[in-house]
């Protein structure tokens, strides 16, 4: 770091309830220009709220935020000249087009009427987004609304950049460019403050400072931290059918710190007190995986570690749901499923089918139509053609027994905020129509089973982000369903919550559960069974996670992960439809 910081964080305390823990809690830090420091943390640690006190909208209980020797909160109109904020809600005007949104930005910035075309033209050309100036914000894909927003944040070129979680909901071609952009920026001038769920990205800022309810954990590079877990992370390798089976038998025997599907293995964090470098793995372990294989640590597996370890012990889930029969059918097809708008077509002639027990993936860009190919098969949207088939009722002839027997987790939280957790769930209880007692019954199963029973009696819009997960995957269990359908149910939650969600799901498929589920985030993929991979409207690849890597293996990438197979077909794609 510089001698002299571009920000100075002292001892901040911030409080929204007087008798509530801090949401931080006597922080210290510093942040330089020419640097991208990570904000990272779970669920709830004090991410945004710091962010917010950089920029003056917010003033903490206790301490102050320096930013080029001033005060954040009685410097407000000399900083504001010098921050570009991106929130982490999508804060543009969705009804205004790209060329609109600029004008407005143009305008609250300040911006010379001089200067504008000359900076919109830069802009434009650097988030390539020139051809879509006249189409409206709302109507733009995930990645290109995050472009948008971060064209927005750099007129005036700012000195300070807080990106607050900019890449979530985004596929990872976007990410990538996302990522790109920012580095191409950062010169001595500029500070760039990144906040972020996906913990890859943390690895390759410069400086981070990880937060966990409300306090400092660390702060420095990141590689400071990964050191700390050097020689306690390995591979197993089981055949794919044992993999999930041996993954629940070391979370539920708590063996290990942290275990996680990574490719065709196991990756495995070995407690502190059991392994040391160079020295030989647990044997209780090796007794469960077969042969263990060192690897290199990563800031995602010290991450983990400082924060406790992953989940562990069986997932209660399992002992809450019925085992289903398994008929050998499929429990969910897809015949030929078409989807026009007019002269444009989202999805074009999709087939697959999914066993009970099965976890299947859908994965594609941003507009790519696995979202419309998603809604057709819930019965939410009809088909132009083709049919879909839900634990054998067709969604054309018998949409409410097929609606009976699946559960549905959408993308954004579509639950009432105004409405109580249990609330919430006995509202859904109703919808399913649960009897009395049954209804009753599961409530507070679910209550128990994603320990939410603490807050019954919340809004549902106060909850953490992780809770409402929680309520929104709970509310799609009640009546134990066949099919569970989830729409990029871990989007934006820290890497802890995302364990736990997966513990879960994988608990559903020893019930005979289906699941299908859409993801951005691509070692969630590793999770998956089967994959379908989805571009411009139409199938471009499928098969076992395994398979769709093998198929861009080569001598420069011998061990491709499921991000380098997503991206590589894509291009493909896009190169054999050029030919």
């Amino acid at each position: 770091m510089q001698n002299d910081p571009f920000i100075c964080i002292d001892n901040v305390t911030k409080r929204f309830e007087p008798d509530a823990p801090p949401a931080l809690d006597a922080i210290n830090g510093e942040i330089a220009t020419g640097h991208i420091t990570g904000l990272v943390g779970p669920d709830g640690a004090g991410k945004t709220t710091l962010i917010r006190l950089m920029t003056g909208l917010s003033r903490p209980d206790e301490g102050r935020v320096l930013i080029n020797g001033k005060d954040a909160t009685r410097s407000h109109k000399d900083l504001h000249r010098m921050i570009g904020y991106m929130p982490q809600k999508f804060g543009l005007y969705e009804d205004l087009t790209v060329q609109e949104n600029l004008g407005i930005y143009a305008n609250l910035k300040g911006l010379p009427a001089a200067d504008r075309q000359a900076a919109f033209d830069e802009l434009l050309e650097f988030t390539d987004l020139a051809q879509f100036t006249g189409r409206l914000a709302g109507a733009l894909s995930g990645g290109m609304k995050q472009k948008l927003g971060l064209a927005c944040a750099l007129l005036k070129r700012p000195r300070l950049l807080l990106l607050d979680e900019p890449s979530v909901g985004v596929d990872p071609i976007s990410r990538r460019e996302l990522w790109r952009m920012v580095q191409a920026l950062v010169d001595e001038t500029m500070a760039v403050v990144w906040s972020t769920a996906y913990l890859d990205e943390a690895e390759h800022c410069d400086h981070v400072l990880l937060l966990s309810e409300g306090r400092l954990l660390f702060a420095g590079p990141p590689a400071d931290l990964t050191r700390r877990v050097d020689g306690r992370v390995f591979l197993a390798k089981p055949p794919a059918s044992k993999r999930r089976a041996i993954l629940s038998r070391l979370l539920s025997e708590n063996l290990a710190r942290d275990a996680i599907i990574h490719g065709d293995a196991i990756r495995i964090l070995t407690k502190d007190e059991t392994s040391m470098v160079g020295v030989t793995p647990p044997p209780a372990i090796v007794e469960v995986t077969g042969v263990l294989e060192p690897v290199p640590s990563r800031f995602e597996d010290a991450f983990v570690d400082v924060l406790g370890g992953g989940p562990q012990g069986r997932s209660l889930l399992a002992d809450a749901m019925t085992i289903h029969a398994d008929d050998g059918k499929p429990a969910v097809e897809a015949r030929g499923l078409t989807k026009r708008y007019g002269d444009f077509t989202a999805a074009s002639d999709i087939s697959f089918s999914i066993k009970r027990g099965e976890i299947f993936g859908l994965l594609g860009p941003n507009g790519a139509g696995k979202s419309t190919t998603f809604k057709m098969l819930c019965g939410l949207l009809t088909p132009s053609e083709g049919e879909g088939r839900v634990a054998g009722f067709d969604l054309r002839t018998a949409t409410a027994d097929a609606r009976g027997r699946l559960g549905y987790m959408a993308q954004k939280f579509a639950l009432y905020g105004e409405l109580s957790v249990a609330q919430n769930l006995a509202f859904f209880a109703g919808v399913y129509g649960l009897g009395k007692k049954r209804a009753q019954h599961r409530i507070e199963t679910m209550l128990d089973v994603f320990e939410l029973t603490q807050y019954r009696k919340v809004s549902a819009k106060t909850l953490p982000l992780g809770f409402k997960q929680r309520l929104a995957l709970a509310a799609a269990l009640l009546h134990e369903p066949d099919v569970l359908f989830l729409d990029e149910p871990t989007s934006g939650v820290d890497p802890i919550t995302r364990r736990e969600f997966w513990s879960h799901i994988n608990a559903l498929t020893a019930q005979n559960v289906a699941v299908l589920v859409t993801t951005h985030f691509m070692e969630e993929a590793e999770y998956c069974d089967r994959i379908n991979l989805i571009y411009r409207g139409q199938t471009i690849a499928e098969g076992t996670p395994d398979e769709l890597r093998n198929a861009i293996r080569r001598p420069e990438v011998e061990a491709p992960t499921m991000e380098d197979a997503f991206i590589e077909l894509v291009r493909r794609s896009d190169t054999q439809e050029a030919a």
